[in-house]
């Protein structure tokens, strides 16, 4: 039975469906399919950032002393929650691609806090033809990300967190969705009133295992990049301006088969070996945040230094406005963000609600 790779698979339904191009591009937001430089892979859609402030920021929020960060960059900032919050963010994107996240935060206490979040992506509107080029169905692509994260702070300048996640990736229609479980770990550190550092380790086990018989192939497992974090972040003018920045190191196995023929006493066997390696590579994320006024917040920043040349890189700008309803306090935030290679633009606006 030969094992077939999630590569293989779409490659296979290009074949018979005749997919277009739009496929490989989605592919950006959340499939698994190896490209030289980009920032794809399994789970990809995940490690797009999470809501408009993080993505101006250049998703460089590891050491973020603001209170109310998402745990999605790290689950030890959780304990800095001010108070319960729903957000809601939305992205749009080029070539029939979504996403969209929903979370909600809260404070456990005196010194622990608790988060829960879904992420979805999508490609929509993918045209299937026959082999002889006839339109026959519109496919549509699925992936989700189901996130528990909790942190506590232990002394005033130590807090840890950690953070579950339950992945799931609908594909192909002839192939049940398939499911992976992750952990994330952080800590932050506060030396100073001004200065934070932190270290994160995530996606942790997390992997997918294929079972393409339906398709007419075998099985295969594809494992998440397993990435380790570290930055720091800087407050000046009474925490009005904010510099962050961080390193990412990111490790990813791979199998790699290799088909012999072997001449036996019995004759030509066929016979193929598995081999398991690691890729290693390394980026950096920067951000600067500036508040001119009391209800507005300016940011900007750089994702994806050090990958490639400078097409590879993923500059963002955006800015976040605050305002009272009542007891309710709104904050809305904008994200344009210019993505790399294909250079469109991504944007993506967040709500946040204080009950």
């Amino acid at each position: 039975m030969r094992s077939w790779s999630l590569t293989s698979l779409i490659r296979r339904l290009g074949r018979q469906g005749g997919l277009s191009m739009l496929l490989g591009v989605g592919l950006m937001v959340g499939m698994s399919v190896p490209a030289s430089g980009q920032d794809v892979g399994t789970g990809a859609f995940s490690r797009l950032g999470f809501g408009a402030r993080g993505m101006a920021l250049g998703n460089a929020l590891v050491a973020d002393p603001s209170a109310d960060v998402s745990p999605h960059y790290n689950p030890a900032l959780l304990p800095s929650a001010s108070g319960q919050r729903v957000s809601a963010s939305a992205a749009l994107l080029s070539f029939d691609r979504e996403l969209q996240f929903l979370e909600f935060t809260a404070p456990l206490g005196p010194t622990a806090g608790i988060g829960l979040s879904l992420t979805h992506a999508g490609v929509n509107d993918i045209d299937g033809r026959n082999a002889d080029g006839v339109r026959t169905e519109t496919l549509s692509t699925d992936e989700f990300a189901l996130s528990l994260a909790f942190g506590n702070r232990f002394a005033d300048w130590l807090a840890v967190g950690t953070t579950l996640t339950l992945y799931q990736s609908d594909l192909l229609p002839e192939v049940d969705p398939v499911r992976g479980f992750g952990v994330d770990l952080g800590v932050r550190v506060q030396p100073t009133g001004r200065l934070s550092l932190a270290a994160t380790v995530k996606d942790l086990l997390a992997k997918y295992e294929w079972d393409a018989a339906p398709a007419g192939g075998g099985s295969h497992t594809d494992r998440f990049p397993v990435r380790v974090q570290v930055g720091g972040s800087y407050s000046l003018l009474d925490e009005r301006l904010q510099f962050l920045a961080e390193v990412e190191s990111r490790y990813t196995t791979r199998d790699r088969r290799d088909s012999q023929t072997l001449v036996t006493s019995g004759g030509p066997r066929a016979q193929t070996r598995t081999e398991s390696f690691l890729l290693h590579d390394l980026r950096a994320r920067v951000g600067v945040a500036y508040r001119p006024l009391k209800i507005l917040r300016l940011r900007a920043g750089v994702d994806r230094l050090g990958v490639d040349d400078t097409s590879g890189l993923r500059p963002s700008a955006g800015f976040g406005v605050r305002q009272s309803i009542g007891d309710l306090d709104l904050r809305v935030s904008y994200a344009a963000t210019l993505e790399p290679y294909v250079r469109t633009v991504m944007n993506t606006g967040t709500v946040e609600l204080f009950l």
